[in-house]
C-alpha cells in the first residue's frame, strides 16, 4: 500500500458559514451565552422553550411506545409467549445496531425467566435479512415466536414461509418499508404508512428498546427496567449512524452516562483494546472506535463473537473476544484501503459517469460497503461496489444528500433480485447480466436530478473564528458550549469553526502511512497546534497560508493535556504574503 500523498484527493468542499443569529431570536435565547445561542440557531433552535429542552436533553414530542403500530399485538403475543413458555428465537442482523438489537432482546426476555434462541446470519453463506433456509432451521427446532430486528421489513417471502411453518412472527425493523409490508402478526416499524410514532428515526436497537419498555409498561416486572438496556440502545444508535435528533439524541445521552457507569464486562473490554476511557465515552468515539470493532466480526466472520462479547459476564471471555474484534478490525481496515485505492481506480475509468461503479470477483462481500463510503466521499457521486460471483453480484452502495439512493434502486427493481435500505445507503443483489442495464438507468435518474446542481460536498461552519484575538481564557467557555449540543452526530453535528490566513509554522506527516498532517499554525501572536487527519497529500503542495474548518480539541498524550485544532478541511489562503 502506498502513502497517502500518492492516492486520489477528495473533491475540493464548498464552504457554507451560518448566518448570524438575528437579533430577535438572539433576546428569546438571552439566558444562554452568545456562542451557544449562535449554535442552537444554526440547528434550528428559535425559542427558550425547545432551547431548555435541547439541553436538557428532553424530546419534544411524546414517546409512548403505544403510538406504534403494531406494538400492542406485539406485546400481547411476547407475553403469550412467555406466559405459554414458547420456544423464541431473536432473529439479528450481523451489524453493530443489529447485533445490540439481538443482545438487547435476549437479555430482557431472559430478565423474564425465558431465554431465546439468538440467530445471526453469516454475511458470506447467507446474506442480508431473513432466508428461508434458516426459518425451516428454526422450525425444526421447535421455535413457536420469531422475532427480527433491524431486519424483515421487505422479507415477504420469508415472513410467509415462517407462518406456513406455523410460526408466529414479530417484526421489528427501521428500514424503508415497501408498499406491501410482510404478512407478520405484528410489524413495528414507525416509517409504515399510518404510524402515528411522531419521531420517525429511531435505529433497531431503539425499536428492540421500545418493546421492552412496551411490555414493562403492560406487565411491569419486579427489579426489569428497559432503561438498563439504555448503553446498547446508545451503542447501535450512534454506530448505525442514525439521526441524533429528538429522541435518538436523549436516548443516546443517558446511555453514554451508564455506559460510563463500567456495567457492561464486554463493553468495557472493547473499550480498553480502543485506548478508550469508558468513564468519559462520548458519541464520536463509538463511532470511530468501538462500532466498527463491533462491525468487523460481521464483516470477516460472524457476527456471533460481536453479539457474545456485549452479553459476556466473565472478564476471560470479554477479554478474549474483545481481542479478536480488535484484530479483526486491523484486517477489515487494511483490506477496505485495498479495495477502495482498486474501486476508485476503476470508477476513474470513466470520470464523467453519474454514478460510480467498481465490481470485482476479488472484493470481499463484508468490505464493499465501507469501500463505497470511502469512494462516494472521494468522487463525490453515489458509488455501487459489488463481489461477482457464479453470475450473481451482491453489492453494497453510498449514496451523496443529492441523490436519493432507496427510491432510484426501487426505480429498477426489475433488474434487481432484492434491494433494501435508506436514501444514503442499501444494499442490492443482482445478476451480472443486468450490470450494464442497472449502469444506464441509475446513470439516467443520477444524471435527471443532479441538472444544474453544482456537485461539491458542503462544509456546514457554524461561526467563524479570528484566532488571534481568541485568548486562553476564552477557551473553556467555547469548550463548555461545545459540550452542550453533545451528543453529535448524524444531523446534530459537531461545532465546526474556520479562521482564514493562519500562518504554517511547521507541517510533518504521522501515522503509519504518514497519512495524517500535524502542523503548527500561527495566528497574531498565538501559536496553534493542529492536526488534519488523512490529509497528509497536503505536505507535497503546502501553503505558506491556510484557511482551515476546524473544531476545538483536547489532545491528551502521555498524562499530558492540550489544546489543538482538530482540522477537518484545508485550504490555501487567497493571501500568500
Amino acid at each position: 500500500m502506498g502513502s497517502m500523498e500518492n492516492e486520489h484527493r477528495p473533491v475540493s468542499k464548498r464552504w457554507e458559514i451560518a448566518p448570524l443569529i438575528p437579533g430577535n431570536i438572539n433576546q428569546e435565547l438571552r439566558g444562554f451565552s452568545p456562542l451557544l445561542r449562535q449554535l442552537m440557531y444554526n440547528r434550528g433552535i428559535s425559542d427558550a422553550r425547545t432551547a431548555e429542552a435541547y439541553v436538557t436533553y428532553q424530546p419534544g414530542a411524546p414517546t409512548g411506545p403505544f403510538l406504534m403500530n403494531g406494538m400492542a399485538e406485539a406485546v400481547a403475543l411476547l407475553h403469550e409467549a412467555i406466559e405459554g413458555n414458547w420456544e423464541i428465537a431473536v432473529y439479528g442482523d450481523y451489524d453493530a445496531d443489529g447485533v445490540t438489537s439481538s443482545a438487547l432482546l435476549y437479555e430482557f426476555i431472559g430478565a423474564l425467566g425465558k431465554s431465546p434462541r439468538v440467530y445471526i446470519p453469516n454475511r458470506y453463506e447467507e446474506g442480508y435479512g431473513l432466508n428461508s433456509e434458516a426459518i425451516e432451521t428454526l422450525a425444526d427446532e421447535g421455535v413457536q415466536l420469531m422475532i427480527t430486528v433491524d431486519c424483515g421489513i421487505r422479507s415477504l417471502r420469508e415472513v410467509a414461509r415462517a407462518r406456513e411453518l406455523g410460526m408466529k412472527v414479530i417484526v421489528t425493523d427501521h428500514h424503508t418499508p415497501d408498499d406491501i409490508l410482510p404478512d407478520a402478526n405484528a410489524v413495528i416499524n414507525p416509517q409504515q404508512t399510518g404510524d402515528l410514532y411522531p419521531y420517525k428515526h429511531l435505529a433497531g436497537v431503539g425499536l428492540a428498546y421500545k418493546l421492552a419498555a412496551g411490555y414493562l409498561a403492560k406487565y411491569p416486572h419486579p427489579d426489569v427496567d428497559a432503561e438498563d438496556w439504555l448503553d446498547l440502545v446508545a451503542l447501535g444508535t450512534v454506530a448505525d449512524i442514525a439521526p441524533l435528533t429528538g429522541e435518538n439524541r436523549s436516548l443516546v445521552q443517558r446511555g453514554l452516562l451508564q455506559m460510563r457507569g463500567l456495567r457492561r464486562q464486554g463493553l468495557f473490554s472493547l473499550a480498553q483494546v480502543s485506548g478508550i476511557k469508558l468513564e468519559t465515552i462520548n458519541a464520536g468515539q463509538i463511532g470511530f472506535g468501538v462500532g466498527p470493532r463491533l462491525n468487523a466480526a460481521g464483516r470477516l466472520d460472524s457476527a456471533m463473537a460481536a453479539f457474545e462479547l456485549l452479553t459476556a459476564k466473565d472478564l476471560f471471555t470479554a477479554g478474549r473476544l474483545a481481542l479478536q474484534l480488535d484484530e479483526q478490525n486491523s484486517q477489515r481496515k487494511d483490506m477496505t484501503h485495498q479495495i477502495q485505492t482498486a474501486a476508485v481506480a476503476q470508477a476513474m475509468l470513466t470520470p464523467d459517469a453519474p454514478v460510480a461503479f467498481a465490481i470485482s470477483p476479488e472484493y470481499s462481500e463484508g468490505i464493499v460497503g465501507l469501500a463505497a463510503s470511502k469512494v462516494a466521499e472521494a468522487l463525490y457521486r453515489p458509488a455501487i461496489i459489488g463481489r461477482f460471483m457464479d453470475g450473481s453480484v451482491k453489492a453494497s452502495s453510498r449514496s451523496i444528500p443529492e441523490f436519493n439512493l432507496i427510491q432510484a434502486l426501487d426505480a429498477c427493481e426489475d433488474l434487481l433480485e432484492r434491494h433494501g435500505g435508506h436514501a444514503m445507503a442499501a444494499g442490492l443483489t443482482f445478476q451480472l447480466d443486468k450490470l450494464e442495464a442497472l449502469r444506464e438507468r441509475l446513470s439516467a435518474i443520477a444524471e435527471q436530478a443532479f441538472e444544474g446542481v453544482d456537485l461539491k460536498p458542503k462544509v456546514y461552519i457554524d461561526y467563524e473564528i479570528q484566532l488571534e484575538k481568541v485568548r486562553p481564557e476564552h477557551v473553556p467557555g467555547i469548550f463548555q458550549d461545545m459540550a452542550a449540543l453533545e451528543p453529535t452526530g448524524e444531523k446534530n453535528p459537531e461545532t465546526l469553526f474556520c479562521s482564514r490566513g493562519l500562518e504554517v509554522r511547521s507541517a510533518t506527516t504521522v501515522g503509519k502511512e504518514r497519512q495524517h498532517l500535524k502542523m503548527t499554525l500561527r495566528a497574531g501572536n498565538n501559536n496553534w497546534e493542529a492536526i488534519a487527519f488523512g490529509q497528509g497529500y497536503w505536505l507535497a503542495e503546502m501553503p505558506k497560508r491556510v484557511d482551515i474548518a476546524y473544531v476545538f480539541d483536547i489532545n491528551d498524550y502521555q498524562g499530558r493535556q492540550s489544546v489543538q485544532l482538530q482540522v477537518r478541511d484545508l485550504r490555501a489562503a487567497e493571501d500568500q504574503g
